[in-house]
């Protein structure tokens, strides 16, 4: 049985977010490192990043180190009328890093909810992405929108995908400024341009943002996305951590996949989005499926230097030992550390890079401590 004061911080959540993703009927899935490289050609716009790793097989095929899980478990779900599915991974995907702009294997867990969904499929969702924050820090946040309402605000432009791209990409900047020049340049009118313009602010407690977007809905397609937030809304009012669930609206994807909920969240310490997902049941339909999906994924390497104070060491004791150390009398020296939740690691001289919160020197009688570094 591991010890949990020996685990890494990122392994510790992959134990209980798979613990709590099976407390709701989500199955395991695994899956090969390798995809047929197509799969990622013909879905390029949905990967975070376009770059992927490929190689060719001894068959001929050109095959690819996964970018991404989504798209392989799409590839491999059946459509079952009725049904919904409800897989969770924890996989390593290979993408470029946004610091080092090197190649990076990067822990991922997550889920996926396939199927005909419904309110209590998405709030279900919801409550999992709020949980599986939680698991990690009670200091979090969760952002949500709601591609439907930009989709149906753009679907009064008419004026093509181009305009579509352009203007995702500035309310996702949160430039304001710009918008109106954009949309000058593609002769959208002033009205669609001042409610543009209107989006990018939107952000904050649920209540006042709803209150706002009511003078922003017109025509089918925004009225129905407002009415689906709304039962979103009135379900997270009952929950006690509801609040830590605020509407932003900068935050978009791209609609050629997305249509629905969109998600990302937050944890105090970490200066990047540490989970994302959404409803993308596009992006089923163009792989095919009739079903709906939503999901989401937790980039667990951004947990790397994340913890408590006493996880800034490597190791709690280094015990030093010399070739006249009794074993008998060491192990059960070590046994001592261990039964106190300490991790130990005996060696015959300090290791160069191997940090530690004490040094401690053994001989058969006892143990003296050399330094401390609390």
């Amino acid at each position: 049985m591991f010890e949990e004061s020996i685990l890494k911080t990122e392994e510790k959540a992959v134990f209980a977010l798979r613990s709590l993703y099976r407390k709701y009927g989500y199955q395991p899935y695994k899956m090969s490192k390798f995809e047929e490289y197509d799969l990622y050609a013909r879905n390029k716009d949905f990967l975070v990043s376009d770059s992927v790793i490929t190689f060719t097989d001894t068959d001929g095929r050109l095959m690819a180190l996964k970018p991404d899980v989504t798209l392989s478990i799409i590839k491999n779900y059946k459509d079952e009328p009725g049904c919904t599915q409800r897989v969770c991974y924890s996989e390593n995907v290979y993408r470029v890093s946004d610091t080092t702009h090197e190649y990076k294997e990067i822990l991922q867990t997550g889920l996926e909810c396939m199927g005909d969904l419904g309110l209590y499929n998405l709030c279900e969702v919801l409550r999992l992405a709020m949980e599986s924050l939680s698991t990690i820090s009670a200091d979090y946040v969760l952002e949500l929108s709601h591609m439907g309402l930009l989709a149906g605000l753009l679907e009064q432009t008419d004026v093509g995908s181009d305009f579509y791209e352009a203007v995702t990409e500035l309310i996702a900047e949160k430039n304001a400024h710009e918008i109106p020049r954009l949309c000058a340049r593609y002769g959208v009118s002033e009205a669609v341009s001042e409610k543009l313009v209107k989006f990018v602010g939107l952000y904050g407690p649920r209540d006042k943002v709803l209150a706002e977007l009511e003078t922003l809905c017109e025509g089918k397609a925004m009225q129905a996305a407002l009415k689906e937030l709304k039962e979103v809304s009135a379900e997270l009012d009952t929950w006690k951590d509801g609040d830590k669930v605020r509407f932003d609206f900068s935050l978009v994807n791209d609609m050629r996949y997305y249509d629905g909920l969109v998600l990302q969240g937050f944890i105090q310490g970490i200066p990047d989005v540490i989970l994302t997902g959404g409803q993308y049941d596009r992006l089923m339909k163009r792989m095919g499926r009739k079903s709906g999906a939503i999901g989401f994924a937790l980039y667990l390497d951004l947990l790397e230097n994340f913890g408590t104070e006493g996880e800034r060491y490597d190791v709690d004791i280094i015990l030093l030992c010399d070739e006249d150390s009794d074993p008998v009398l060491l192990k059960d020296m070590v046994e001592t550390y261990m039964k106190q939740g300490l991790s130990v690691s005996v060696q015959n001289q300090v290791p160069k890079k191997l940090s530690c919160r004490q040094l401690v020197k053994f001989n058969n009688k006892g143990v003296e401590i050399l330094e401390t570094n609390d």
